[in-house]
């Protein structure tokens, strides 16, 4: 509000002008007649009290002239002049005239902060508004200082299962990998050695061809690896019982000696033949008999 400035410009204005007018009374009183002198301080305080008013006119209508600030600040200055000249030339009590003599001066300083005051004054609307946009401003930067941390919350969150789950699951396949190559460690151990190399001789003679001399037998161990699709097999016709004979007859006796069951079964599937097992063993049989 104005009256905070206007209040103390007003009071230091009136101080300046009852000791200017008591110093001039006084001071030129023991010379000339007092009315003389009262005219005398009366023309400096009017002097000053008309430059003041027109200032504030002007600044009312948001003007200025520097001719009446000039004028005005003249008249303080000689206000103060005669404050100061008459603290030196009274012996007694000179330091307290002096300690006063600047009043004049701060009179004319209270008006220029108060224009000053006036100049940035704003209504009490603006006001509100300001206070509003900056509540406004306040109330987001909070809402986005919230929002940053609860999104930086969350993604610590994140990251710390996706780092824990990605730790356990290369802990599971290290157990798996160690658990693979002992296990391949013992494959490769049975297949290198001769007493395994025996056993597989003796499982497998009994399926060998006749006639084929033993030899030492020798399995490979399992490639893991990308696997290729098999193409699907059309469905083979159904055959009766003598077209099911004839096949078996001419796969068994394809070859001399004729060949066992086993082999004319895998030659008969081979060939994309389809018959079940009891069928394909009772065609045998006939055949055989």
């Amino acid at each position: 509000m104005s009256w905070k400035t206007v209040l103390p410009a007003v009071a230091m204005t009136a101080v300046s002008m009852v000791l200017t007018l008591a110093v001039v009374v006084m001071w030129l009183g023991t010379a000339m007649p007092w009315p003389v002198a009262l005219v005398v301080g009366l023309g400096i305080d009017g002097g000053w009290l008309a430059t003041l008013a027109y200032e504030r006119r002007l600044a009312a209508q948001g003007d200025h002239n520097r001719a009446v600030t000039t004028v005005g600040w003249s008249f303080g200055v000689l206000a103060a002049g005669v404050l100061i000249a008459h603290a030196l030339t009274v012996e007694s009590s000179a330091g307290a005239w002096l300690a006063v003599a600047w009043l004049p001066l701060a009179a004319k300083a209270l008006w220029l902060v108060h224009s000053l005051w006036e100049r940035t004054a704003l209504t009490p609307s603006a006001l509100g508004a300001i206070r509003g946009i900056r509540q406004e401003a306040r109330d987001e930067a909070a809402v986005a200082r919230a929002r940053l941390r609860a999104e930086a919350a969350t993604e610590e969150t994140r990251l710390t299962a996706v780092t824990q789950a990605g730790a356990r699951v290369a802990r599971v396949q290290a157990r798996t990998a160690q658990a693979l190559s002992r296990a391949w460690s013992e494959l490769e151990d049975a297949r290198d050695g001769e007493d395994a190399g025996r056993a597989l001789t003796s499982v497998t003679t009994p399926v060998t061809p006749h006639g084929t001399p033993a030899v030492t037998a020798r399995w490979e161990l399992p490639v893991w690896g990308p696997v290729e699709p098999v193409p699907a097999l059309e469905a083979a016709p159904v055959l009766t019982d003598d077209a099911l004979d004839v096949v078996v007859e001419h796969i068994r006796h394809s070859q001399v000696p004729a060949l066992s069951y086993r082999e004319m079964s895998a030659r008969f599937r081979a060939a994309g033949h389809s018959a079940s097992e009891v069928r394909l063993r009772a065609a045998w049989k006939r055949v055989v008999a």
